[in-house]
Order: structure tokens, then C-alpha cells, then sequence
């Protein structure tokens, strides 16, 4: 299955999630914004993402361009070296996927609690209502996006497709 509604990359302006498929921040590109824009200092990226490949199987890869499988990008770009590496350890594209989109959640958990966005009552009636759902329901959706106000709504307006 894999993760059927993956961002761009950042550097193609995509949203947050896509930090999952960053290189690590070390020279100037749009990753530097995002992580602004989120509230995660470039130390703390690197944190995350390391922490994240010492428990999975994106700890592997060490004949990537950056040691790691967390540093590689989107599965639907070329690349060789991810590619080898992914068929050597028998990780297939989906379950590589699965695993980005599971640090893509563990990277927005963690800069919502550095930047510690609240949403009021009015901001839950208002989401509530443009989709037709109980304020419960847009708390979950919120609690879901990992409190990320734009993906709780791309993911509500596929539900309504």
C-alpha cells in the first residue's frame, strides 16, 4: 500500500510531511523554511530523523548518499544507490514508503510540541462545519494531522470525495 497521498518533496514545495524525504540541512534550500515555518531547529531535524532510523529499518542503507535510508528520498524519483540498497535488504518500495510516512507523523508530532499550536473553539466550529462533522471529529482529524491545520483539511477533503 505504501502512502497513497505522499507530499512532494519540500524542495518542490511540497507541505510539511515531505521533510521525511529531506537530505540532512546542511546547505542553503528550502528545507531550511520549512523547518522554520514548523518550528524545528535544523539540530532537532537531525535528531528526529537519526532517533527515528535506530528503531527501523530506515537505520539501514549505509551506501546512500548520506549513510541512511531516513536521508533518501521519495520512492517515485530515481535513484540508484536507494534503490540497490532497498533490493539488498529486502524492503520493498511500500514498506519503505509506510516507514517515511510513519517519520513524516513523528517529525510533526514533535514540531507541534515545539511550537506548540492551540486551535480555539471557534477554530474547531469552523473546520466542524465547513465538512459537515462534529466538533469531535475535527479534534480527531486535528489530533490525526498531527495538529497540523493543512493536513487535517486535504485529509477531510478526500474523505469527502
Amino acid at each position: 500500500m505504501g502512502w497513497d497521498d505522499a507530499p512532494a518533496h519540500v524542495c518542490k514545495g511540497g507541505d510539511a510531511r515531505g521533510l521525511a524525504f529531506c537530505c540532512p540541512p546542511v546547505k542553503p534550500c528550502p528545507i531550511h523554511n520549512k523547518l522554520a515555518e514548523i518550528g524545528l531547529s535544523p539540530q532537532k531535524f537531525i535528531q528526529i530523523k537519526e532517533d527515528f532510523a535506530k528503531k527501523t529499518e530506515l537505520g539501514q542503507g549505509a551506501a546512500t548518499c548520506f549513510g541512511s535510508l531516513v536521508w533518501c528520498c521519495k520512492a517515485s524519483k530515481p535513484c540508484p544507490l536507494r534503490d540497490s540498497q532497498l533490493a539488498s535488504l529486502g524492503i520493498s518500495h511500500d514498506k519503505y514508503m509506510e516507514l517515511k510516512k510513519q517519520l513524516a507523523d513523528e517529525i510533526l508530532k514533535k514540531a507541534n510540541i515545539e511550537q506548540k499550536v492551540e486551535y480555539s473553539d471557534d477554530d474547531l466550529k469552523s473546520l466542524a462545519e465547513t465538512f459537515n462533522i462534529t466538533i469531535d471529529e475535527a479534534k480527531a482529524a486535528l489530533e490525526d494531522a498531527g495538529n497540523d491545520l493543512k493536513t487535517a483539511i486535504k485529509k477531510l477533503r478526500l474523505k469527502n470525495l
